[in-house]
């Protein structure tokens, strides 16, 4: 609007000025009058028609004010045109992300720098409505402090250690209140997400610390399970040998009472088939004709009989 003003004054001045001209007149007085010069002034006229012609992007909605007032006519994307005292405000209509970092303390009064991120959006049925009652600085105005409520709220409601363990549903939580809250505003929450979450050098080196603990006491418990595992294998492995070793003599007893057995039978079934006949069959069988001898005192004496019987004292008798 002002830009308008400007050039409409710039062109009468000009268009006044130019047109004087000295030593025209009886008196010698200045004598206004139409001169090329003129013509310069041309250049207000085009900064006027320049500010009649308002241009919106597309994505965006243009918010039609007159001397400061809000119309109730909204532009679409395009090139408009408009009065030279009347402006157009452009309010962006398409999706858009905003980072804030702040400091947040846990319940556990834990310091904890927080960057959270929101990708928000305005209807362009809305944007006149926004502008009439918040302004084209809506973020700075509503959204920014709602943000910062809302993450160190939810933030003090958890230890340390859960907002590591529970990053997600603290985003969860966040991302409700937030849409709760701007929805009576006409501002649309999208998605939300933490970014980065930065403790303290102190209470990073003890959660450091806990978790080698705890990762050494898992290593400690394995290598013990694994001890446990092996040493009842081996005293398996200790019971399956010997009710081996166990069968094995068990097999090796029953072979040798077996072949006892077997032996005997043989024996028993030859000890009954072994009559004189057979064993004087069988021992002349291996005589070789010669008599045995008996060894006195004063000579070598044959012995007479039959071959095969055995002497005995009565057949000695009989045969004297």
């Amino acid at each position: 609007m002002s830009s308008v003003i400007l050039s409409g004054a710039a062109v009468a001045i000009l268009f006044v000025l130019l047109g004087f001209k000295k030593g025209k007149s009886s008196s010698g007085a200045p004598q206004w009058s139409i001169c090329k010069k003129q013509w310069f002034s041309l250049f207000g006229l085009l900064l006027i028609l320049t500010g009649s012609v308002a241009s919106v992007p597309t994505g965006h909605t243009g918010i039609l004010t007159t001397f400061g007032k809000v119309e109730d006519t909204t532009l679409e994307a395009g090139v408009h045109f408009k009065a030279p005292y009347q402006e157009v405000v452009i309010m962006d209509n398409r999706a858009q992300k905003a980072s804030i970092d702040m400091m947040c303390f846990s319940s556990d009064i834990q310091e904890v720098n927080i960057k959270y991120s929101i990708n928000y959006q305005i209807n362009k049925e809305n944007a006149q409505n926004i502008y009439k009652t918040i302004g084209a600085d809506y973020y700075t105005v509503i959204m920014e402090p709602r943000i910062q409520e809302a993450v160190k709220s939810v933030t003090a409601g958890y230890t340390a250690d859960t907002l590591i363990e529970k990053r997600s549903e603290l985003s969860t939580q966040i991302l409700e209140i937030l849409k709760e809250n701007l929805q009576e505003y006409n501002i649309i929450v999208l998605n939300t997400a933490i970014e980065n979450m930065d403790f303290s050098d102190a209470f990073t080196d003890a959660v450091e610390a806990k978790q080698v603990a705890e990762q050494d006491k898992l290593k400690a418990a394995i290598e013990q399970e694994q001890k446990n595992i092996e040493a009842k294998e081996s005293a398996n492995r200790q019971i399956i040998e010997a009710d081996a070793a166990a069968e094995v003599k068990k097999k090796q007893a029953d072979a040798d009472y077996y072949a006892g057995e077997k032996e005997a039978q043989k024996n028993a079934e030859l000890s009954k088939s072994l009559t004189d006949e057979v064993i004087r069959y069988y021992y002349s069988g291996k005589w070789n004709g010669e008599l045995p001898n008996i060894v006195g005192s004063e000579a070598v004496l044959p012995v007479l009989g039959d071959v095969g019987t055995p002497s005995t004292p009565e057949a000695s008798e009989s045969g004297d």
